[in-house]
């Protein structure tokens, strides 16, 4: 059995829709009209199978789908159970499934809020700001992200450690009323949040690690062109030797929230005039 992936896991709830929403059938009833083991199909759903070019034609054949749609749907995933995977940047149902099936998130952003913990006042500045997306498409973006966000409020929600670098706080997204609602969101106790002060540079992007209960981890680096989706052991292994560097240069927990609440009291003045501005 090939190891699944975030991708892999994402191409087989995948097939679990079109199953489910085209056919009505359980798995056992799709197996049983493929002439398939009940056993093939909940491995190739739960991603932990890759299916071959004449399994993938049956399944959707048996879901109604066409030639065409076969094809498009093989190009989408053929890279599906790489260790390195790359997607445009609008590409974001894989994101999702990671986050809310990881029983640990752990994240590090130098320049902005994570997408997390950003309210969608913030999100919406962000946005406009990079100009790399039209602002049609802004709205829908920004209800994705605080969709998002639901995770935290599970009861079993994921184990989440934030590293903000203080250059994150410091940038200004919109107005000061929007900072400081900002800045009130990161005080939320769903997660511990870990401040990078401005006199500890880090040279490093951000990035995160999603840990599983019984798949591989993850680690994750995203840009305003891609996302890039990486199960490399080594890579893995660097991107702890990072978090290890930032526990060591962070402020505690309770030193952090200190400093937040230094943001979060600032005249209205003060925040206005100070510090760069992007929106």
């Amino acid at each position: 059995m090939t190891a699944s992936t975030a991708y892999s896991r994402d191409l087989g709830d995948e097939l679990r829709r079109l199953r489910e929403t085209c056919t009505g059938l359980s798995g056992n009833r799709l197996a049983l009209k493929l002439g398939w083991d009940p056993s093939k199909v909940s491995t190739i759903e739960h991603g932990k199978a890759r299916a071959s070019e004449i399994d993938l034609v049956q399944y959707l054949s048996m879901c109604g789908k066409d030639i065409d749609f076969v094809a498009e749907f093989r190009r989408r995933y053929q890279y599906a159970f790489d260790e390195y995977r790359v997607q445009v940047s609008d590409e974001l149902r894989t994101v999702a499934m990671a986050e809310s099936t990881a029983r640990t998130i752990t994240s590090y952003s130098p320049q902005s809020m994570p997408g997390l913990l950003q309210t969608p006042e913030y999100a919406d500045g962000l946005y406009r700001m990079t100009g790399v997306v039209t602002e049609a498409r802004i709205p829908a973006l920004v209800q994705f992200r605080t969709e998002r966000q639901s995770i935290l409020r599970r009861h079993d929600r994921p184990s989440c450690l934030f590293y903000v670098h203080e250059h994150a706080l410091q940038l200004q997204v919109g107005s000061s009323a929007i900072m400081r609602d900002q800045y009130t969101r990161l005080s939320f106790r769903t997660h511990t949040l870990r401040i990078v002060p401005a006199t500890a540079p880090i040279a490093a992007t951000s990035c995160v690690l999603w840990e599983f209960e019984k798949s591989r981890p993850v680690a994750f680096c995203e840009t305003n062109l891609a996302k890039v989706f990486v199960e490399d052991p080594g890579a893995i292994a660097r991107t702890r030797l990072l978090f290890d560097r930032l526990d060591e240069v962070s402020l505690s927990p309770e030193q952090s929230r200190s400093k937040l609440a230094e943001y979060v009291s600032r005249p209205r003045e003060g925040l206005d005039d100070s510090g760069p501005h992007l929106a």
